[in-house]
């Protein structure tokens, strides 16, 4: 028998560490997870191997094994360690991002008082304080009181007594930096879940029951011999009463899972999918590849309301005829009701949902559900891809080109690319779905190695909708006013709504006003903790930060000169529906983003409202122009559509491209055709022309000849290397002692431009710095990385000053 183990810890250090088994528990095997000390605290680990080779320290014992069998198998294993390779994180932080298992742990720190801390409340109250500051003094009386409630008892969980007046972090750390106290960390496994208790009936009853036990059990064989125990107490029945049936075991006490709410939103289509002659040959495609067992990459692109979601469904209809999982990813939450809500009427309970808007005991739940086989369609955010769901036949990636599926936090994954890696080691197939294909999958499939399926028309031969371009310069020049939305737009949307038919107005900007000026000084209004103007929200009377989430009174006067001359600058989703409301004040209005979508539901009721028709007008940000499919649109209104061509992203025109594309998408859907009004000040870039005429080819070509040019993806491999610290002659010093190390390890093929400040060169309190790779090769690029990381670790930068980016979707 094995007597260490290794085991791999969330903690951002590119190492395994040793532990000793304990005869008193079972030997865990490769995969499960294990409790162990480390430090001064207890953390969950998986277990990486077992062996009999001593480390050169004292190893300590294993605390706990939670797991009787791998919670990650073989090839879940094999998947974590290619994102630890990749992407240059730490396998136990990639392991932790594949466990959405966090509820399994009950955090438990307890705080007891040392031989020092009995002496020096001794000592107070013999000699006294000698403390001069008034502030000084008390802190220190609150401390004596910390320690003499301490002195009375053994030990303190340390929620409860950060539950006393006087007990606040600061004096608390006080205390253990003089080790005064001592902290002990006493987590320990826990039973996740949501359960619900149910009362049934039991033996026969034994003796004469009184009137309230007649109540109860007249109430349970009115309901077939079962009722959930909150429901009896709502109906007023006695608990007394109830726990005598209990314990003469005339009624019994089930504990079961809680079962998870469906979305409320109406699905889309029968259960029996009916697909045109288009659809059907691309469904035939990939079942052909499905059929096979082997590794496959098919990109279905096919233009707004072509009927690509069918396709996919319907194939995961016979992938679960033939006993097999599916998984489907999303890019957003947002999109995750309807997706659940099109699943679950096709496949009842055989879906589970996982994603972070879940609980963490919801998403142990649904975890367990698919690892007990009792859930073969799951359907989900990134994260989804690391399902445990066996005999893996086909992986969906919905909307494939959103930058959602990219992880902004460690490990910096990104979810498609997982997704084919995971097909790959299971041997199973992927469909990566769009309208508008990043340019990295559409390459991909034009040099061979995705399979292309193209679905080039809408269902029922719908037209795609027309697109009028309207330049705002020339509507400036005329009006001599800079308006939110054209008199074009106005008119359009006013016999829109005379006709009785719904519009969608995009403006991908949230708020009331971007800037908040002075106009003496010129000053704006930063946020404390990041290098960006604070954005002014009417209805919240703040200003925010969409950061790092500061917030702050709207001034009265200028903190710099104190002037009363407060200006709003610009526009954001929150004054373009007041505008919308003052100009038809009769129209039904409804808005989405993040700040009216701030509770689980708040999307469906929005969304369900516009799609049942109670909305005449929608306004939002980007979370409007995805996946939708409401019949009753036919207006799309395009505000502000040229921000993101602004930004020092070599990405910008993609993303443009993209959004507009998607966005005009939303209408004419139905019976009735569609039509777009696209405001820019830059007409004449060619991602506005290209979609405006829903010419995806003729973008990608274009495109494609640029990144070819300045060897971008696809033609080369990006990664960001972003330095931070807290003070900025530290962040500088950082990025010299890298640049330093880049310009002696130069090698062919790699370019490193930098080091630079950020385009956000302060965020979260954080200075930033950072370093742009471009190679011919990804093996020299991780080459590369690793030693620069390797370099780090010798000059003492801290690992978590230090960001690797492989992949980048965002320069910022």
């Amino acid at each position: 028998m094995s007597e260490f183990c290794d085991v791999a810890l969330p903690v951002p250090l590119e190492a395994v560490f040793t532990y000793r088994l304990s005869a008193e528990l079972p030997v865990p095997a490769v995969g499960a997870r294990v409790l162990v000390p480390f430090r001064a605290q207890r953390m969950l680990g998986v277990v990486t191997a077992l062996h009999d080779n001593p480390p050169p320290v004292e190893a300590k014992n294993i605390v706990d094994v939670l797991d009787s069998e791998p919670v990650l198998g073989a090839n879940l294993l094999r998947l974590g360690r290619w994102i630890a390779q990749y992407y240059l994180a730490p396998i136990g932080e990639v392991f932790r991002g594949m466990l959405p298992l966090s509820a399994e742990m009950k955090r438990t720190r307890v705080l007891s008082i040392t031989d020092a801390g009995r002496e020096a409340l001794y000592n107070s109250a013999t000699i006294g304080s000698s403390l001069r500051s008034r502030k000084a003094h008390e802190e220190q009386i609150a401390g004596l009181r910390v320690l003499d409630f301490l002195a009375n008892r053994e030990s303190a969980p340390e929620s409860a007594l950060r539950a006393l007046p006087d007990a606040s972090k600061a004096v608390l750390t006080d205390l253990l930096r003089k080790k005064w106290i001592v902290r002990e960390d006493l987590s320990s496994a826990r039973e996740a879940g949501r359960f619900e208790r149910f009362i049934v009936l039991g033996q026969a009853a034994k003796g004469k029951p009184t009137p309230q036990q007649v109540k109860i059990l007249q109430a349970l064989e009115d309901a077939g011999g079962r009722l959930r125990a909150n429901d009896l107490r709502a109906r007023g029945l006695s608990p007394g009463a109830l726990e005598t049936l209990l314990k003469r075991g005339t009624v019994k006490m089930l504990v079961e899972p809680k079962a998870l709410g469906v979305s409320t939103l109406k699905a889309k289509g029968g259960a029996g999918l009916a697909l045109t002659a288009a659809q059907e040959q691309a469904r035939a495609r990939i079942l052909h590849a499905i059929a096979q067992q082997k590794f496959h990459v098919a990109l279905l692109h096919g233009v707004t309301g072509s009927g690509k979601t069918a396709v996919y469904l319907s194939a995961m209809q016979s992938v679960l005829a033939s006993g097999r999982s599916a998984i489907l990813l999303v890019p957003e939450i947002g999109l995750t009701p309807a997706a659940a809500a099109n699943l679950h009427q096709l496949f009842g309970d055989e879906v589970a949902i996982l994603h972070s808007a879940l609980s963490a005991d919801e998403r142990a739940q649904q975890w367990h559900r698919i690892r007990a086989g009792k859930a073969k369609i799951v359907v989900g955010t990134r994260s989804a891809v690391f399902a445990p769901v066996a005999n893996l036949a086909l992986i969906v990636v919905d909307e494939e080109h959103d930058a959602s599926y990219k992880q902004e936090e460690t490990p910096r994954y990104h979810g498609r690319d997982v997704a084919v890696m995971r097909a790959k080691l299971e041997g199973a197939a992927v469909v990566l779905a769009s309208a508008t294909p990043s340019l990295e999958s559409y390459y991909n499939a034009g040099q061979g190695k995705y399979e292309l399926i193209e679905l080039r028309e809408r269902v029922e031969q719908r037209p795609l909708p027309q697109v009028e371009i309207l330049d705002m310069r020339q509507e400036f020049q005329q009006t001599g006013e800079d308006h939110i939305f054209s008199r074009t737009l106005s008119g359009e949307i006013r016999e829109c709504l005379l006709r009785g038919q719904q519009a969608m107005v995009l403006l991908n900007r949230r708020g009331y006003s971007v800037v908040v000026l002075c106009r003496a000084c010129g000053e704006t209004v930063q946020c404390k903790n990041c290098a960006i103007a604070l954005t002014h929200h009417k209805q919240a009377h703040a200003l925010e930060c969409h950061y790092c989430g500061y917030r702050q009174p709207v001034p009265k006067v200028c903190p710099r000169c104190k002037s009363e001359h407060i200006f709003f600058l610009g526009t954001g989703s929150e004054k373009l529906e007041e505008r919308l409301h003052s100009e038809f004040p009769q129209a039904r209005i409804g808005r989405l983003d993040r700040d009216t979508v701030r509770r689980r539901g708040d999307f469906e009721r929005v969304l369900g409202a516009f799609d049942s028709g109670e909305l005449d007008l929608l306004v939002g940000t980007q979370m409007i122009a995805k996946g939708h499919d409401v019949h009753g649109v036919t207006l799309v209104g395009v505000v502000g559509a040229d921000f993101a061509l602004g930004f020092p992203d070599f990405r910008a025109a993609e993303r443009t491209f993209q959004l507009l594309t998607q966005v005009a998408g939303r209408a004419g859907r139905g019976d009735m055709p569609g039509r777009v009004v696209l405001q820019t000040y830059f007409p004449e870039h060619y991602a506005i022309q290209f979609a405006a005429r829903h010419d995806y080819a003729g973008f990608c070509e274009k495109e494609l000849r640029y990144r070819r040019w300045m060897n971008y993806p696809p033609f080369t491999s990006v990664a960001n290397v972003l330095v931070r610290s807290g003070k900025l002659e530290q962040a500088l010093q950082f990025a010299g002692l890298l640049g330093n190390w880049f310009d002696k390890n130069k090698s062919k093929g790699l370019r490193v431009m930098g080091p630079a400040a950020a385009p956000i060169v302060r965020l979260k309190k954080d200075y930033r710095y950072h370093f742009v790779l471009k190679a011919e090769s990804r093996e020299n690029l991780n080459r590369t990385l690793r030693g620069m990381i390797a370099h780090a670790a010798e000059k003492k930068i801290p690992r978590t000053s230090l960001i690797v980016d492989v992949d980048a979707v965002s320069l910022l």
